[in-house]
């Protein structure tokens, strides 16, 4: 079974497009979606109306922080979060943002968890950026696999029962293996803004036969995003992170 996962796509219409494009090459048997679909980005009614019909075709979605903040106020983010929130809420629409709403914050296929923060109290979107936070979020399931994003940089954790987890920088578009005899955490990169110093979107896949999982990056044309950001009057720092991954 191959599962494709794309995280943090942040309303980046030629970033998602280059993924998807990417992903249907791969043949994937399951897509999912781990939140943040909105925020940052210059084109929310593209991405959630997409989305939308994604999860109408069978994958799996769950709610990201910046999903959230578009329903419910948020005020526990920095500024050009916050502007990017209010510029995105007033060109979406009542069914835009109800079906941002009804998104869990978790989803389990077979022995995969599913969320965008952390598994430990995934409502507080606690960042799984170290050890301590992976033993945290794994100590907070029994799924063999925990699979998120948030960071927007990619990192796996081995963990041997009883053990503190270890933690692995996957290597661009090689596969790293995942052992039977461990549990791990997988921490996707961003689809819509990357931070990792790899300004190409990162595309996550599972391959469950092979027991691997690699971060595939795929170019995307991030100046026309960064165009468009500018061009629609949201903060410009958004469109130049994009081209230094940052």
């Amino acid at each position: 079974m191959r599962v494709v996962i794309l995280s943090d796509i942040h309303a980046n219409r030629e970033a998602f497009d280059a993924v998807l494009d990417a992903a249907r090459a791969l043949s994937a048997d399951e897509t999912v979606l781990l939140g943040d679909l909105v925020g940052y980005g210059p084109d929310p009614e593209y991405i959630t109306e997409r989305c939308a019909r994604m999860v109408e075709d069978g994958a799996l979605c769950v709610l990201g922080n910046h999903d959230q903040a578009v329903v419910h106020d948020r005020r526990d983010m920095s500024e050009n979060a916050r502007e990017a929130v209010r510029w995105t809420r007033q060109r979406l629409s009542d069914a835009h943002v109800a079906f941002l709403g009804s998104l869990p914050l978790a989803a389990m296929s077979e022995d995969r968890l599913y969320v965008h923060a952390s598994a430990d109290l995934p409502a507080k979107w606690r960042y799984v950026r170290d050890t301590d936070a992976a033993a945290a979020s794994l100590a907070a399931s029994d799924a063999p696999m925990i699979v998120c994003g948030h960071t927007h940089v990619p990192a796996l954790y081995y963990q041997l029962p009883g053990r503190r987890p270890l933690r692995f920088t996957p290597i661009d578009n090689v596969p790293a293996p995942l052992s039977p005899l461990r549990r791990h955490l997988l921490v996707c990169g961003a689809v819509g803004q990357p931070r990792d110093g790899n300004p190409a979107a990162c595309l996550g896949l599972i391959d469950t036969d092979k027991r691997s999982t690699t971060m595939v990056r795929v170019p995307y044309d991030y100046d026309e995003t960064a165009r468009k950001i500018v061009a629609g009057g949201l903060p410009p720092w958004l469109g130049m992170r994009l081209k230094i991954g940052r």
